[in-house]
């Protein structure tokens, strides 16, 4: 999948993915991370999502990567934040950075297979609202892996969608509990918190079920 599927898709509006009002799903389950207060959460590609104004009220600081640089400027406008903005090169990355309730948030803009963990820091835990679900099959083992990398095995919470795939051509893909046990089972223990049908069906086409899904990252011993 290129960038350029997903710059058309912003610069067309075609943006039904974006919650205007932020997840619900995430409000309802976020305590299962028993995240410490302070803590680092990673957005991978966060759009324009509510959900990190949420994260930052709620006394977390954010790192974020997004490909289209707009929606990134949008979020910001949304906040009333004037973020700092650098280029970093040698990545191919730019950065945002600003500071809101003395919380920090990092959000890079570019291609996230350009992250590495030495720049873009700790990360405590992933809030996967709408990344695995966007890449076809073929990118997305080579995504989790490196977000795995990035977070040195860091629990998350991950929505998915579950519908018969061949019914309708993603995004969002269908990405079922096999599929996530493929990925994660060997370093996460994987719980499904919710499983909800999906109003009006996905796209207004078909029956789906919108998942939410906890991985806990297992103890080496």
């Amino acid at each position: 999948m290129q960038a350029s599927y997903w710059h058309e898709k912003w610069l067309q509006g075609d943006i039904a993915f974006h919650q205007f009002k932020g997840s619900p799903l995430l409000k309802a389950h976020f305590s299962a991370l028993q995240l410490p207060a302070q803590s680092r959460i990673l957005v991978p590609l966060c759009g324009k999502t509510r959900d990190i104004a949420w994260f930052v009220a709620n006394g977390h600081h954010v790192v974020a990567a997004e490909l289209h640089e707009p929606a990134v400027i949008q979020l910001f406008a949304d906040m009333g934040i004037e973020p700092k903005v650098s280029r970093l090169a040698e990545y191919d990355l730019i950065h945002y950075q600003a500071r809101a309730n003395d919380l920090q948030i990092d959000i890079y803009v570019g291609d996230i297979f350009s992250l590495s963990g030495a720049l873009i820091g700790q990360v405590d835990a992933i809030y996967d609202r709408a990344a695995l679900v966007a890449l076809p099959f073929e990118m997305r083992e080579q995504y989790t892996a490196h977000i795995r990398a990035l977070s040195g095995n860091a629990s998350q919470l991950v929505i998915t969608f579950d519908y018969p795939q061949h019914l309708l051509p993603g995004p969002p893909y269908c990405v079922n509990s096999n599929e996530i046990a493929q990925h994660y089972a060997q370093s996460h223990a994987i719980s499904l918190l919710t499983s909800e049908d999906v109003k009006g069906g996905l796209k207004g086409k078909i029956a789906a079920n919108e998942e939410m899904w906890l991985l806990k990252a297992k103890i080496e011993e």
